[in-house]
């Protein structure tokens, strides 16, 4: 069974907090072989969204994303660090987790936009849950990203 379960950094424990560092460099830097700053001082002021596998007294993170608020990265409130384990890629928890993370944004900041940098190979993802290109395609630590962004749910819907 998965659960989710949001956080602010302050409320994870510390089991949390190494399973969420473990996940993200297991995935961004071992497997995309991206030597980078993960821990960048941003998970401070983060909302983190974990999803929860667990059977038997033993629970693993199988997902997760983090929700920066307006004036951290961006100007917009933005969505980073989402990963799933290869396991569950394609199961449909990444777009779950985006759909929980924007409707958070939508509660927490409503009218704002929200702009995320995507890797480049997933803009096709991004665009269908309304995200539209709002950059050049660049370089990020070795890997093509480009920005995006989606507009508030009032303005989609018009």
């Amino acid at each position: 069974m998965i659960s989710r379960q949001w956080s602010s950094f302050q409320q994870l424990n510390c089991e949390e907090l190494y399973e969420i560092l473990r996940i993200r460099q297991e995935i961004f830097t071992v497997e995309q072989r991206c030597a980078y700053q993960d821990a960048d001082g941003l998970d401070f002021c983060a909302l983190h969204l974990q999803a929860w596998e667990s059977d038997f007294n033993r629970r693993r993170i199988v997902g997760y994303l983090r929700v920066l608020p307006p004036g951290s990265r961006f100007a917009e409130p933005s969505i980073g660090r989402l990963l799933v384990i290869p396991a569950l890629r394609r199961s449909g928890l990444a777009r779950e987790l985006m759909k929980e993370a924007l409707e958070r944004i939508a509660a927490l900041h409503p009218g704002l936009p929200v702009r995320i940098s995507a890797q480049w190979y997933l803009q096709k993802f991004y665009a269908s849950l309304g995200f539209t290109a709002a950059s050049a395609v660049y370089d990020e630590d070795g890997i093509p990203h480009l920005d995006m962004m989606r507009l508030p749910e009032e303005q989609l819907r018009t």
